[in-house]
C-alpha cells in the first residue's frame, strides 16, 4: 500500500530511490502505536538499540533519543562501542555492538531511518554538542580549521569522495597563514568500523613531510591533553571548539555538521544529492551553513568565496542576504 502511494506522489524520484519514502511513512505509522506514552503517560519507557552506520546514527537516532530525554520519557540506549560520550544525556547508556552494520540502518522504530522527500520530523530534537563539549583546552593561537577525510570503499567499489594528495595541498596552502588546519582521518582502531574497507592514502607521511603545519588529530588524540575517554570523544571535544569545517561524504560531513559553523561537504555520489541532505536536512544539526560540492573545483570556488579571508568577507555577507 505504501509503495502504491509513493509511486502515485513521488514519481519523480527514480524507482531505485523510493523505498526511501516509502520508508518515511513507515516510519510515521509505526509512531502512532506510541503516542499515549509519549504525549499523555510520559514514563521513562523508551529503549532504543541501534547498530547501524554512524551517519545516520549521528542524524537520526541520536536526536530522536535527545528528545525522548527532554520529553522525559528516554529509559536506555544501546548503541556501538565507543558511544558512551556521544549519549551523554541518557540515564542508561550500553555500548553492544562491536561493528555497524548497513542492515542496522533500518530500524524503523526510529521516526526516520535514512534520508527522504520530507524532513519534518517529528519527535527529533537538536543535541547541543557544541555547548556541552567546549573546553579550554583545544584552543589554538589562529582560528581552527578541520579537513575531515576519508579514504574508504563505497558501494562496493573504490573510493569516491575524499581529498586526494593535490586537492589537501592546494587547501593547505591557501589557508594555513590564516588558520591552525587539524587533520582528522581515524584509523580503524579508533572507531567502530562498518561493512567499508579503509584504505591507505598515503596523506599522514605526505603532511608529516610536506606540511608539518598541520596537525594530526591522531597526535592530538595520543598526548590526550584533554582525558577523553576514547577518540569519538576526543572528535567531539576538538571539533565543539571549531567554526570552520571540510568534510566529505559519509560520518565526516554528518560529525562537522553537528556544531554550527561553515561546513564545506566533498560528496561526489549518493543519494543524499537527490534529496538535498546536505542543505535540508544536515543544518537542523546545529543550526550549520553547509555548502554541498560536486567536484573539486567547487570545493575551490567555496573555500576562495567563504574561507580565504581576502574574500570571506564578502561571502558572509551573501550567505546572510
Amino acid at each position: 500500500m505504501l509503495s502504491l502511494i509513493v509511486h502515485v506522489r513521488h514519481r519523480k524520484f527514480d524507482r531505485g530511490l523510493r523505498y526511501f519514502c516509502r520508508d518515511t511513512y513507515y516510519c510515521r505509522l509505526i509512531q502512532l502505536k506510541y503516542i499515549f506514552r509519549d504525549y499523555v503517560l510520559r514514563n521513562k519507557y523508551k529503549e532504543i538499540t541501534y547498530e547501524g552506520e554512524f551517519a545516520a546514527e549521528l542524524i537520526f537516532v541520536l536526536p530522536f533519543a535527545y528528545w525522548h530525554h527532554k520529553n522525559g520519557t528516554l529509559k536506555k540506549t544501546t548503541s556501538s562501542k565507543y558511544t558512551r560520550e556521544l549519549y551523554f544525556f541518557s540515564p542508561d547508556h550500553e555500548e553492544k555492538f562491536e561493528t555497524r552494520t548497513h542492515e542496522g540502518n533500518y530500524n524503523y522504530e526510529i521516526p526516520r531511518v535514512l534520508y527522504s522527500h520530507d524532513y519534518n520530523i517529528s519527535k527529533w530534537a537538536q543535541v547541543p554538542y557544541k555547548e556541552y563539549y567546549q573546553n579550554d583546552v583545544y584552543v589554538f593561537e589562529k582560528p581552527t580549521l578541520i579537513i575531515g577525510n576519508r579514504y574508504n570503499s563505497e558501494w562496493g567499489g573504490p573510493p569516491i569522495s575524499y581529498y586526494d594528495i593535490p586537492m589537501l595541498d592546494y587547501i593547505i596552502n591557501n589557508l594555513k597563514n590564516d588558520y591552525t588546519i587539524l587533520y582528522n582521518r581515524p584509523r580503524p582502531q579508533h572507531i567502530t568500523v562498518d561493512n567499508s574497507a579503509i584504505y591507505n592514502l598515503n596523506d599522514y607521511e605526505w603532511l608529516q613531510e610536506t606540511h608539518p603545519e598541520v596537525i594530526l588529530m591522531e597526535d592530538l588524540y595520543l598526548e590526550n591533553k584533554g582525558n577523553a575517554k576514547n577518540y569519538n570523544h576526543f572528535q567531539l571535544m576538538v571539533y565543539a571548539n571549531c567554526q570552520h569545517f571540510l568534510s566529505t561524504h559519509g560520518g565526516s560531513s554528518a560529525l562537522a555538521s553537528c556544531f554550527g559553523g561553515v561546513n564545506i561537504i566533498l560528496s561526489k555520489k549518493g543519494p543524499e544529492a537527490t534529496f538535498e541532505c546536505f542543505t535540508k536536512l544536515y543544518p537542523k544539526l546545529s543550526n550549520v551553513r553547509n555548502f554541498h560540492a560536486k567536484t573539486d573545483d567547487e570545493v575551490k570556488e567555496y573555500l576562495n568565496k567563504y574561507f580565504i579571508k581576502s574574500q570571506s568577507i564578502q561571502g558572509e555577507e551573501q550567505i546572510l542576504a
